[in-house]
């Protein structure tokens, strides 16, 4: 027999609707090897309603409304609360998926979002970085104390397994430093402007295909990169960082002559997320370097990812993601859900 799965959508954008067709196209594994059926209980969008169905709603109606524009509540087949925490909290889902956009500053509404879910004893799982550095062990001991996890995979190069990986398969390591490449919006400009583009047309390409937002500034001045980096160093060095307190340059000012001529010597400008600990203190940074040809963050091409690890025991543990989108994003989502139940099944 097969364990009903209850999800429950906070934020309706790409990472959520690929989300929705992953699990579509995985829906006979889930079944047969993991005995699993998803149903969509509550949607909240950012402009088109929300919607909530106990029963389960038609997901593929809403994702059809969503792309035309319009509301969704038709969908419902019963009232809801208006406020948004007692949506969560009505919900009757086993996990709540918290994607709704980033807030560098504070990292609300979507830290109060999963304060509503755990408290209310529903899994949270979420791509949303800012909720990870501003309220990770608030939010971590939260959920202990109601018997649910806060997992949050897809903050950091999508679906690779950065934080698992030390959680599960590393322990009683200690890492004393990294090296990154991780916003891969800029990575991708830094390379259409060595082969010749102008900013303005490189940035112009990265928005066509979904990689830029309308408003590019957290990936060009280096938001996105230092809220990664506070993010790791929260989780995985157990030093709470806040962006604020990341050392930031972005890619703004860098001329197309500059990074032309540094192909020209044998190098690359790539923008580089560093942080380095030293007993409790992180130092961390995030700026434009020139990268020699020997460095392994040269070859790092197109919206590629790489992070490396030095660690008290494995001097340098490097993981590479290549050109991911959307569906990475959404596997890590899916990847923590797997967890969390098989976890729960031991």
């Amino acid at each position: 027999m097969k364990k009903l799965v209850k999800i429950c959508l906070i934020g309706f954008g790409h990472v959520s609707q690929a989300f929705i067709h992953l699990v579509d196209s995985k829906k006979g594994e889930l079944a047969e090897r993991y005995g699993l059926e998803f149903i969509y209980t509550a949607i909240a969008t950012a402009h088109h309603g929300r919607a909530y169905n106990p029963q389960g709603l038609d997901v593929q109606k809403a994702i059809e409304l969503h792309q035309k524009g319009e509301p969704i509540e038709s969908l419902s087949s019963q009232k809801f609360p208006k406020d948004i925490n007692d949506f969560i909290k009505q919900s009757g889902a086993d996990f709540m998926l918290e994607n709704s956009p980033v807030n560098y500053e504070t990292g609300e509404p979507a830290a109060s979002h999963i304060r509503a879910a755990l408290s209310s004893g529903i899994h949270a799982v979420t791509a949303n970085k800012g909720a990870v550095v501003h309220a990770y062990h608030e939010l971590t001991e939260l959920a202990a104390r109601h018997g649910v996890r806060f997992l949050f995979e897809s903050t950091v190069m999508d679906g690779a397994p950065v934080f698992s990986v030390f959680r599960e398969a590393l322990p009683a390591i200690h890492i004393q430093s990294f090296e990154a490449i991780l916003n891969s919006c800029t990575n991708l400009l830094l390379e259409r402007m060595e082969d010749g583009e102008n900013f303005e047309d490189a940035l112009a390409y990265a928005q066509s295909i979904g990689i830029a937002e309308t408003d590019p500034s957290g990936d060009i001045d280096g938001w996105d990169a230092a809220v990664k980096v506070a993010a790791l160093a929260t989780v995985l060095m157990d030093v709470p960082l806040k962006p604020q307190d990341v050392k930031r340059e972005g890619i703004r000012n860098l001329s197309l002559t500059e990074i032309q001529q540094a192909c020209r010597d044998g190098k690359r400008w790539k923008l580089i997320c560093r942080a380095q600990k030293k007993d409790n203190t992180v130092t961390a940074s995030v700026r434009p370097e020139m990268v020699l040809s020997n460095s392994p963050l040269f070859s790092v091409n197109g919206t590629s990812s790489f992070i490396i690890f030095h660690t008290d025991i494995l001097p340098g543990l490097g993981i590479l993601e290549s050109n991911p989108g959307p569906n990475t994003t959404a596997y890590g989502l899916l990847a923590d859900i797997l967890n969390i139940l098989k976890t729960g099944s031991e």
